[in-house]
């Protein structure tokens, strides 16, 4: 190898050299620290992935045909430890073999020996453009991601809601675990959001999982990662979630269904930060907060040998209970005001989005869906609504014939009384007598009794209002 003194120079790289022939390692040793690199010498594959386990670089140069473990092999570890380290390949032999083995690993390039530093330098200077271009795009992605992303809130005007939005401002900055309870669809991961983007953690990575939404064989692998070859389909390694949120958050909802195998592993993880990816005996550590979530009561699951009570202890350093949405009435529309802005930003001036009609049904349904179902019930109603005000024949068919089952109850209890004594007087109470005798043909269903009469439900809803106002009335 050659030097040139007027090859371009790039800025300056970490440098991990690995070749056997001792003539080219001191080359190495002298030259790259001459254009500025930070440059380790291997002269082996051994040493080179010694390395590779202990620091970080930003360029591996290796040679191909090292006796022992191989410059491939070196490269295939260097993209399972540092998949942002780049690869430059030195061989003797310069064949499409070679060149498919190396650039199957995405090497920059490769140099055929005898080769001249100043081919070497070039390719170094591909390297901090390369590097400068990824750090540029990473930048730029996570500009738009915080122009595009709304920030989570804790939508409620209820007491409890409000102690929550509280305790999460209180525990967020802190790097305690949380462990979230609460019925299924009650909001949880909305609450573990929060904690995440109120915590010094928020411009790193949030990742949710549901334990229970993952077969029992794979549940490892997805949390801590693989090595290529570590079970049956394993052909690459694979980062697990814990790696993916380093220096984030995850996100673990249903804790209560992890098996008691994969309890005792989390539990390592949770003490010490420590991992090993499937297959591997690599210690990786991780700086990684962890949030939990449940709908069981793990007190009783514990009792029962179904969950580990030293787990419990770790993740329930503080709590966070969220009440279901029927122990909390007032949130209700909030929380509907909310979710339809979301779907429609631009009409957040309107006064009126939901009729008194909407609004009654709303509030009167028990919600055993929670959150969520609020969430679709809104969700289907911004569909066939064109615009504001939603209207009852705009919500989900169940929704509005629960109301109409209820009244038809009501009204069996308590007939309503007509203000007229043997035959209807006008038009109009001929109507309402029409309107009547529908919804009791079809046993409450008012909605069918609306499709008979060839009017629609909120033309139907306020011919009965009418009926009772006048009822009232005669009284």
């Amino acid at each position: 190898m050659t030097t040139k003194t007027n090859s371009p120079s790039p800025e300056s790289l970490s440098i991990l050299f690995a070749d056997d022939e001792k003539e080219l390692q001191e080359i190495a040793r002298m030259e790259l620290p001459f254009y500025g690199h930070r440059v380790t010498v291997c002269p082996d594959g051994y040493t080179a992935i010694a390395a590779l386990e202990k620091d970080q670089f930003d360029c591996l140069i290796v040679d191909l045909d090292m006796p022992g473990i191989n410059g491939i092999q070196v490269i295939e570890r260097a993209a399972a430890l540092s998949p942002a380290t780049e690869a430059i390949v030195l061989t003797g032999k310069r064949s499409l073999e070679t060149a498919i083995a190396a650039l199957r690993f995405g090497v920059i390039d490769y140099l055929s020996k005898p080769c001249r530093f100043s081919e070497l330098n070039e390719l170094l200077a591909r390297v901090s453009q390369r590097r400068r271009l990824k750090q540029r795009t990473a930048e730029l992605e996570r500009l738009e991601r915080s122009r595009s992303s709304r920030p989570t809130q804790i939508v409620g005007d209820s007491k409890a809601m409000q102690a929550i939005a509280k305790l999460v401002s209180r525990v967020a900055p802190t790097t305690s675990t949380v462990l979230i309870r609460g019925e299924t669809g009650c909001g949880k991961e909305l609450v573990a959001r929060s904690v995440h983007e109120k915590s010094l953690r928020c411009d790193k990575p949030f990742i949710a999982i549901n334990c229970g939404a993952l077969p029992e064989h794979l549940i490892e692998s997805e949390l801590f990662g693989h090595i290529k070859g570590a079970f049956t389909g394993a052909d690459l390694h694979r980062q697990g979630l814990f790696e993916a949120a380093n220096g984030g958050t995850i996100f673990l909802d249903e804790i209560g269904e992890l098996p008691l195998a994969m309890q005792a592993k989390l539990l390592r993880v949770l003490e010490s930060g420590d991992l090993r990816r499937v297959g591997d005996n690599q210690i990786i550590h991780v700086d990684t907060r962890v949030v939990c979530a449940t709908h069981r009561d793990l007190e009783t699951m514990v009792q029962a040998g179904s969950f580990r009570e030293d787990l419990l202890f770790r993740i329930n350093a503080f709590e966070i209970h969220v009440p279901p949405l029927r122990q909390r009435s007032e949130d209700v529309m909030a929380l509907a005001n909310y979710l339809y802005l979301r779907h429609h930003p631009e009409q957040a001036s309107i006064e009126e989005i939901f009729s008194p009609e909407t609004i009654e049904l709303l509030l009167q349904h028990p919600w055993p869906g929670n959150v969520r179902e609020l969430a679709n019930v809104i969700e289907h109603a911004t569909i066939l609504s064109e615009y504001p005000p939603i209207l009852p024949e705009h919500l989900p068919r169940h929704l509005v014939e629960r109301k109409l089952r209820r009244d038809i109850k009501d009204a069996a209890a308590n007939p309503i009384a007509l203000p007229i004594r043997e035959a209807p007087k006008s038009l109009k109470e001929l109507e309402v007598l029409a309107v009547i005798e529908a919804v009791q043909r079809h046993n409450g269903n008012k909605a069918a009794a609306a499709d008979e009469l060839g009017i629609s439900i909120k033309t139907l809803y306020n011919k009965l209002n009418s009926a009772e106002a006048g009822s009232k009335k005669a009284a």
